[in-house]
């Protein structure tokens, strides 16, 4: 069978000048720099359709082959949510009780960090993210590519997304992660690659007082 081109169409991006880019990025870098890793959550109701929304705006990320190969689960169920806590503290007390090494424990020192995890009951959603070595179609498996990358992009597209809608949210690793697959009964192909309890900060949340490296520590020009 002759293979068919590709369909394409223009492109509709904004443009913009110098000086519009310029306010743009600074207005953008100004909210970002807000965005903060936060554990306690209030119970106020996030609506489903707002967590649709951030779903979209995460597929709009650049994957390989746009084969898009992730799955998001989106829980809201309270029975659901029980089970993953439980086993989530499980798999990080034995993390903060041998799996750690002093170093790593260390480094959490400033975060307050420890095995409970109770803001997956509290927030109103957890969205779990789950990767796909491949797909099951009519004809088999069909390889995805540059999986890894593209499961992370889509990730980030979501954490700013989560941000600019006024959310917040925690990047969770309970590793190993193996339990997520079994309580949501998720196929084979998909393997679990981040938690996210989604919701409002709860009144008065704290967070640690951190500092981000600076341009010069974080760049290097060739100009």
């Amino acid at each position: 069978m002759e293979e068919q081109e590709p369909g394409f169409i223009p492109y509709q991006g904004a443009s913009l000048s110098i000086e519009e880019s310029e306010e743009c990025t600074a207005a953008y870098l100004a909210a970002l720099q807000k965005r903060r890793s936060v554990r306690d959550f209030s119970t106020t109701e996030v609506p489903q359709s707002l967590i649709e929304n951030l779903i979209k705006i995460a597929a709009t990320a650049p994957s390989g082959a746009n084969r898009q190969p992730y799955t998001f689960c989106a829980i809201r169920n309270p029975k659901i949510k029980k089970k993953i806590r439980e086993a989530a503290e499980k798999e990080e007390f034995i993390n903060y009780n041998g799996r750690m090494d002093a170093q790593w424990l260390n480094d959490l020192k400033p975060l307050g960090t420890n095995h409970l995890k109770p803001f997956l009951e509290t927030a109103p959603w957890l969205i779990v993210v789950f990767r796909k070595g491949y797909d099951m179609e009519a004809d088999g498996k069909h390889q995805n590519y540059y999986v890894q990358e593209s499961v992370g992009l889509a990730c980030g597209f979501l954490l700013t997304a989560i941000h600019q809608a006024g959310l917040v949210t925690l990047t969770h690793t309970p590793s190993p992660m193996a339990f997520l697959q079994k309580i949501l009964k998720r196929p084979e192909n998909e393997k679990p690659f981040l938690l996210l309890p989604v919701g409002y900060p709860a009144k008065g949340a704290q967070v640690p007082n951190l500092q981000k490296k600076t341009l010069e520590e974080l760049t290097a020009w060739y100009l």
